[in-house]
């Protein structure tokens, strides 16, 4: 099986602290990656450094065949939800992603509405973010992750503000993603999420990267 995503030797410091040790591993196509580990941990900054949006210090990150900082700035094909995603608060749902979507012209309004409709939102509401709750703000940071149909997800902590149902949808969308050969790499603080969804288990400990299962 092809390896989506792979780290050689990656390290990244901040002044004097090292946030990120020596990380080698390959992730493999078509499979859903789970990443446990406290914040501050180096999750986010990894993820960070495998979309392009931080460079490392040191070593060498390829997603998709290609070099990130060297053959190409950015993964050609990449949904992600880093930190909290920021949508303009006087526009709708809908709106909000409409103008992401506009920024590449890959996809169309029934794409858009499509992706709020598999996260639990009504597409034609006119409720601004800004009046959004937190359970609504993480679904519509999924759709906006997902509606490209992306051959890769990078989701940091997406189970933020959602109850039970609200997770156990986003597993069986992320499942979906999974079988069409999508490769998700999540990070989640929720050891339940990561054991029931999770083809492989990580730990992230003080910047280094431990496979457990």
């Amino acid at each position: 099986m092809k390896n989506a995503v792979i780290l050689k030797n990656v390290s990244k410091s901040f002044r004097k602290e090292r946030v990120l040790k020596n990380i080698t591993h390959s992730f493999e196509q078509g499979k859903i990656h789970g990443i446990m580990g406290f914040n501050g941990s180096g999750k986010t900054v990894m993820f960070k450094c495998i979309c392009g949006l931080l460079r490392p210090d040191e070593g060498n990150i390829y997603v998709q065949g290609r070099q990130i900082g060297k053959e190409t700035d950015f993964p050609e094909s990449v949904g992600m939800i880093i930190e909290s995603p920021g949508f303009l608060p006087h526009l709708s749902g809908y709106a909000n992603l409409k103008r992401l979507a506009d920024i590449r012209r890959r996809i169309g309004p029934e794409e858009i509405r499509e992706s709020m409709r598999q996260t639990g939102l009504d597409p034609f509401s006119k409720k601004k973010a800004g009046k959004y709750s937190l359970g609504m703000r993480e679904r519509l940071g999924i759709a906006q992750a997902i509606m490209e149909k992306p051959r890769l997800l990078v989701l940091d902590e997406p189970f933020n503000g959602l109850d039970k149902r609200g997770a156990g949808d986003v597993c069986d969308l992320l499942s979906d993603f999974r079988e069409r050969g999508t490769t998700i790499l999540i990070a989640a603080h929720n050891m339940m999420e990561i054991e029931y969804l999770c083809d492989t288990v990580f730990e992230m400990d003080a910047g280094v990267l431990t496979q457990v299962r």
